[in-house]
């Protein structure tokens, strides 16, 4: 079984999708830069000195970048099976030799490299905005992310297994980024149970590297390890709800129906 020309196809299919509806997709860029804009200049107007502080401000632009990798992460899976039960060629992905969770895994990992390189940019044009420019320790920093996202990669496998079954789900694609911002604003400083939330850890030891200019080894091993247990399990939870939704969905026949 030969996994490479097909990640190869899927990450030439991600590209050539995005090129193709590009405006649809710098618009959505353009509209959450937009809702940045309107959320710090707001928060600043009416927080005065205190929003001013340099960490505040740079807690926030960290905490709106994770938020947006987290939103593109977890809705990438969900959004292609909808895509793909619309249009009617989920059953024949199905029907691929190498099988659909390779190709579901395949799908978050090209659209992971499209997200990381514009959210890049997203994450400079707001440092230029607010005017705080914080510390890219890349070393550091990519590794708390991918593992950080392979946990919200986990709803995204939970939410692909409901569009299996229910189809239309989109209404609670947008609950669930508020319950993202929720999680990020998790207290992980006071509470235990709250590190063990999925964001909360990722958010907070992202922080400590842009914020406050600390390196991976200088981080608290503890943390370190809520992080990689939690992301763990919610990935391993998000699979096993995903395998139990597609025997469901094989079981009577929504593959090749929408």
């Amino acid at each position: 079984m030969r996994l490479a020309p097909v990640f190869a196809a899927v990450t030439r299919r991600t590209f050539v999708m995005f090129k193709s509806y590009s405006f649809n997709s710098i618009s959505s860029l353009v509209t959450m830069y937009l809702v940045f804009c309107l959320m710090f200049f707001g928060a600043k107007a009416i927080g005065g000195p205190v929003l001013s502080s340099a960490q505040t401000l740079e807690a926030m632009v960290v905490g709106y970048f994770v938020w947006l990798l987290a939103v593109y992460s977890y809705s990438d899976l969900s959004w292609d099976i909808t895509n793909e039960a619309q249009v009617g060629t989920l059953e024949q992905l199905y029907l691929s030799p190498v099988g659909y969770k390779w190709i579901s895994c395949f799908v978050l990992v090209s659209n992971a490299i499209l997200v990381y390189s514009l959210n890049i940019v997203f994450l400079l044009l707001m440092m230029v905005t607010t005017g705080k420019f914080l510390r890219l320790d890349l070393i550091s920093l990519v590794p708390i992310l991918v593992i950080t996202v392979a946990g919200v990669y986990g709803i995204g496998y939970m939410l692909g297994g409901l569009a299996l079954v229910y189809k239309r789900i989109q209404a609670f694609f947008q609950v669930m980024q508020f319950v993202l911002v929720a999680f990020l604003l998790a207290p992980v400083d006071r509470y235990v149970w709250a590190k063990l939330l999925p964001l909360a850890m990722g958010n907070h030891l992202a922080a400590e590297v842009m914020v406050r200019g600390k390196h991976l080894w200088q981080l608290p091993p503890a943390d370190l390890l809520y992080l990689t247990a939690s992301s763990a399990f919610y990935l391993a939870l998000g699979l096993a709800v995903f395998t139990r939704c597609e025997k469901a969905a094989k079981k009577v026949g929504l593959l090749g129906q929408y």
